[in-house]
């Protein structure tokens, strides 16, 4: 028997904007989905998977390799066709029906990364109201490399949050984000020196913003590593976050560790 149900948030971006005019593409993270995904199932969890569009994410082409499974050929393959073909990932529901149909039934929530997020759901309104009923009841809320930025939806203004980041107005910024529900909490996500590593040799462009940057003007404790790409997890209240691709297992782990804890109580 199922200990309870996760929802799973994922983007439906693929491209995000760049310094100068123009778009990179972009996407989610394969084992930033997958590698919590099956945890969550392996230990006793259903999942459902929504988006803002109701259809399913695009997978990143830079995490589409064996490399983001430690070199495990079989582990990636395996991730691959779980994506591909398991009516788990298949199955994709709107952020709105989920919101419509009530959120009492989900036990916690979960957004994996890849650049998409900072781009749709950081400024999704279904997906803010989903993140302060988590919150009001201190539900799991799981948030994995870029995925931490998804947490601005919870601002009242995080539409104009988002514009005022892009127009380079930080003070602008802090204003729309006045009244947010993480203000002052501890978290992580994907650092300033890891997004240089990724402009400099993936999109060969700069980004409007750094999410790490973004975080903490609308007032988060943001906490990275100072070494590149180390795993690194924070739990803070509800709130648990990974900095980057190495942080999935630990990630995981940590979730399912305060699942089962709510779900003992």
């Amino acid at each position: 028997m199922s200990k309870g149900t996760v929802l799973v948030v994922g983007s439906n971006a693929t491209r995000i904007e760049i310094q100068g005019g123009g778009w990179g593409a972009t996407g989610q993270y394969l084992n930033e989905t997958v590698v919590p995904v099956l945890a969550l199932i392996e230990a006793g969890y259903d999942v459902v998977l929504a988006t803002p569009s109701g259809t399913k994410p695009t997978i990143d082409p830079n995490s589409d390799s064996a490399k983001h499974f430690g070199g495990d050929e079989v582990a990636y393959q395996r991730a691959r066709t779980f994506y591909a073909n398991d009516p788990a990932m298949n199955q994709v529901r709107t952020l709105r029906a989920v919101v419509a149909e009530g959120l009492d039934r989900y036990a916690g929530v979960f957004v994996p990364g890849g650049q998409a997020p900072g781009v749709d759901l950081m400024q999704d309104a279904d997906l803010g109201a989903i993140l302060r009923h988590f919150h009001a009841r201190a539900k799991p809320t799981a948030l994995l490399c870029h995925g931490p930025i998804a947490v601005t939806a919870a601002l009242a203004h995080a539409r104009e949050f988002r514009a005022a980041l892009i127009a380079g107005d930080a003070d602008l910024a802090k204003k729309w984000a006045e009244g947010w529900q993480y203000a002052g909490y501890k978290m992580t996500v994907f650092s300033n020196t890891e997004e240089k590593v990724v402009e400099e040799n993936v999109l060969h462009a700069k980004l409007y913003f750094n999410v790490a940057d973004a975080l903490q003007t609308a007032g988060g404790e943001v906490i990275t590593t100072p070494v590149n790409f180390q795993p690194h997890v924070i739990v803070d209240r509800e709130l648990i976050t990974g900095q980057n691709p190495g942080s999935d297992r630990p990630l995981a782990a940590a979730l399912v560790q305060a699942l089962d804890r709510a779900v003992a109580a």
